[in-house]
């Protein structure tokens, strides 16, 4: 059994090289929203996935004190916009610290709101989650939000991801079976 003294214990290695190998961990981008209109807000996420089948549970993690965290808290509600790989620019939008607060940071982008959630369900999305707000607990220097799955729906197309510290578009392969020798 693993304790958290073993977890604890300081490794050393170049931080660097561990930042270099972090950003080897490919992942699906999308945007986390909640409303309603008049308080809507979304940030993008790269590390959304999936927690627990029964209950239905994603998990998300967010930069610790996020104030997206607070209002999904508040709202009791949120959804997660799994971004397509024609949507870079919605990724960034909703990145960009400077991006203007609530229903403006949404201008010009076509997106319907959920009628249990409230939050806006962005147009063109791979998949959407809506999900009632489960738990938030603080994880070393982030926070992870949990969501209990109520909606689910999702389209055919390619996803957007993050890997390497950019965002990467394009098709899919699958990967070759291993011949057995």
């Amino acid at each position: 059994m693993t304790t958290a003294t073993d977890v604890r214990r300081r490794v050393r290695q170049d931080p660097a090289e561990r930042r270099r190998a972090l950003y080897h961990l490919a992942s699906p981008v999308s945007v986390l929203t909640t409303g309603p209109e008049d308080r809507m807000h979304g940030t993008t996420a790269s590390t959304v996935t999936l927690v627990s089948r029964e209950p239905l549970l994603l998990g998300v993690v967010l930069r610790a004190g996020s104030s997206f965290a607070r209002l999904a808290a508040a709202e009791g509600r949120f959804a997660v916009n799994v971004l397509g790989g024609e949507q870079a620019d919605v990724a960034r939008r909703f990145a960009d610290s400077a991006r203007p607060d609530g229903d403006a940071a949404f201008a010009g982008l076509a997106w319907t709101a959920d009628r249990y959630a409230h939050a806006p369900l962005i147009a063109g999305a791979l998949a959407h989650y809506v999900c009632r707000f489960h738990s938030a607990h603080p994880a070393g220097d982030g926070e992870l939000l949990l969501g209990h799955v109520v909606r689910a729906t999702a389209d055919d197309a390619l996803p957007l991801l993050s890997y390497a510290g950019g965002l990467y578009a394009g098709s899919l392969r699958p990967a070759k079976e291993a011949v057995a020798s």
